[in-house]
């Protein structure tokens, strides 16, 4: 039985169970096993009936009173004093705990190469394991450990970010909501392209901007030009002859509105003076009747004089009254004649005023239509002697405009056969620093040094394999010598590719070629310096007369010929003095000897 020692602290004690199966890195015994949660014992202790169980598992058991042993019931081992589950009754057993964490353990997470026992793996590695996924406290999305503040800086939608105009904070998902509404937000004048212009001072801008363009004034008549404020008088001055135009179709417009109302009140009015012309004329045809037939000494003669100067109005005017009676022969008029009653004739006495009053009504409106369409007819005048000295004007401006643009033309050309011939200027130009920097870089004894800076850059540009190879300036054996350069794959090339840093060597076609002997033949070592001086990557090879990097040059180039394996990558990616301030030394000595 295995004797008591001091208890690790609680806090790994009480609320961790065991540990994953998938850490042990060798074979797994039952007796390593909680007999609660079945994995690994995590701080085990040991009942009075001789199972083991994690601290944390024992201590949840137990914790709602006494609980039978599940171990004994399975192995039918129960026991009624010893089997049953209850505080104090089991003991840290220290022995199995230092068995278990003397364990092999490895590291359960995808990518992560850890390894150790299963103690160190308790110290130093759970919950610390930089490839261990865990979920975004804020948007829950599952993250590695290692990539957690990357995530909560730069992906997280549910991150909290403070705004950079106007301090306040927002939710990133929120960002361009926010960027509308942001009062500090800085925009830009569309007038005079000034930036960095506040949301809310914005309007008071645009106010007083002279650059800010605005409709023109006659957008109501149909301008739909927008203006800068401060070219809206060239704008009105340069357009005038628009305008006018605009305006006189407005106007002429309002008055075709116009002319489409007033035929329809002057045919209504022509009809109501026909009307009121016949009621008259009957009128006056009965009085005149009436009048004839009246006698003086008959009686009702006071009604009938009273007649001829009625006149009646409304519904008695046109209604026909009942012909007057036949005359007897001689005496009997006196006798047969019956008088009109007075109320009769006050009523064609009022129809006949009303009707009179309705004709001056009616000719006061005719006579205000005329002076308006004679006014109206005025202002066209007016616009139609504007619009012809507008033309004149125009047409003289047109001319100018042609000329004008004549010159800007024959300018335009100008320009551009001077651009021209400046862009050759400039090619040449290129193409000689080019050459005085080779001139500078190159050398004469065969020792070439080769500076290669921003050497992190240069090499993610290989591995991504936008730039895999590079070549060094050319430099020769003598003045008339061989020329020759060198040509490095900082991530490696054939079968150093992606472990090796790869160098070769290239002959080059020179102007002395003729002159010299073939094929190369002379001895080249190719050096990696150690910026210390301390231990130089060192590599020297004899050419191969066989092969066709060493004949003569027919094209710009030979194949290069190299070492491929010339240093593993792992040597520069440690700490080393062959990078100092991101740049390396290639050298290359070329054997003279013979030459």
């Amino acid at each position: 039985m295995a004797t008591q020692e001091p208890s690790p602290p609680s806090s790994m004690e009480s609320n961790k169970p065991g540990f994953p199966k998938k850490i042990l890195g060798n074979k797994l015994e039952d007796k390593h096993l909680c007999n609660c949660c079945h994995n690994i014992l995590r701080r085990p202790v040991q009942a009075q009936c001789g199972h083991r169980f994690c601290s944390y598992c024992f201590n949840r058991t137990v914790s709602n009173g006494p609980q039978k042993c599940n171990a004994c019931i399975k192995e039918d081992i129960f026991e009624e004093s010893t089997s049953i589950l209850k505080q104090g009754c089991a003991f840290p057993d220290n022995a199995v705990r230092r068995e278990v964490e003397s364990l092999s353990a490895v590291c359960v997470n995808d990518n992560c190469t850890w390894k150790g026992s299963i103690k160190e793996y308790e110290l130093t590695h759970e919950g610390k394991c930089e490839y261990m996924v865990i979920p975004c406290p804020s948007c829950k999305e599952r993250i590695r450990f290692n990539e957690q503040e990357r995530h909560n800086e730069r992906e997280c939608p549910e991150r909290t970010l403070n705004c950079k105009y106007c301090k306040e904070p927002f939710h990133f998902k929120n960002i361009k909501a926010h960027d509308e509404i942001c009062p500090k937000y800085p925009m830009i004048c569309e007038g005079c392209a000034k930036k960095k212009i506040p949301r809310e001072k914005y309007v008071d801008h645009i106010k007083f901007c002279s650059k800010f363009r605005t409709p023109c004034r006659f957008h109501v008549v149909g301008c739909d030009m927008s203006v800068e404020k401060e070219k809206i008088h060239d704008h009105e001055r340069a357009y005038a002859y628009e305008h006018l135009n605009l305006l006189l179709h407005y106007i002429m417009g309002m008055k075709v509105s116009m002319e489409g109302l007033q035929p329809q009140g002057l045919e209504v009015a022509g009809h109501k003076l026909v009307e009121l012309q016949q009621s008259l004329k009957e009128l006056e045809a009965r009085v005149s009747q009436l009048s004839i037939t009246t006698v003086p000494p008959v009686q009702g003669a006071t009604a009938s004089s009273s007649l001829s100067t009625s006149g009646p109005s409304g519904p008695a005017a046109s209604a026909p009254l009942p012909p007057p009676p036949t005359l007897a022969p001689t005496l009997s008029v006196s006798t047969s004649f019956t008088p009109l009653p007075s109320s009769v004739g006050a009523a064609l006495e009022l129809q006949l005023h009303n009707e009179k009053t309705k004709v001056a009504e009616l000719g006061r409106r005719c006579t205000e239509l005329e002076v308006k369409s004679g006014t109206f007819e005025n202002v066209v005048c007016v616009l139609n002697r504007e619009v012809e000295r507008f033309a004149t004007t125009l047409e003289a401006s047109n001319r100018q405009h042609k000329l004008d643009q004549d010159k800007i033309e024959a300018l335009s050309n100008k320009v551009r056969q001077l651009e021209r011939t400046v862009g050759l200027k400039d090619l040449t130009v290129a193409e000689m620093e080019g050459r005085l920097r080779e001139m500078s870089a190159t050398t004469f004894d065969g020792v070439f040094i080769w500076r290669i800076s921003d050497f992190a850059k240069k090499r993610q540009d290989a591995i991504a394999g936008r730039a895999p190879a590079m070549f060094s300036p050319a430099f020769y054996t003598s003045k008339y010598g061989y020329k020759m350069c060198l040509r490095i794959y900082l991530n490696g090339d054939g079968t150093g590719r992606g472990s090796h840093l790869s160098l070769f060597f290239v002959v080059m076609r020179g102007l002395s070629d003729a002159l010299l002997k073939w094929p190369f033949n002379q001895k080249v070592t190719l050096m990696l310096l150690d910026q210390s001086n301390r231990e130089h990557i060192i590599d020297a090879f004899r050419p191969d007369v066989t092969s066709s990097s060493f004949q003569r040059p027919v094209s710009e180039m030979n194949i290069a010929s190299g070492c491929p394996l010339f240093c593993p990558l792992s040597k520069l990616d440690a700490k080393n003095s062959y990078i100092r301030d991101d740049t390396i030394f290639i050298k290359a000595i070329v054997d003279l000897t013979g030459l």
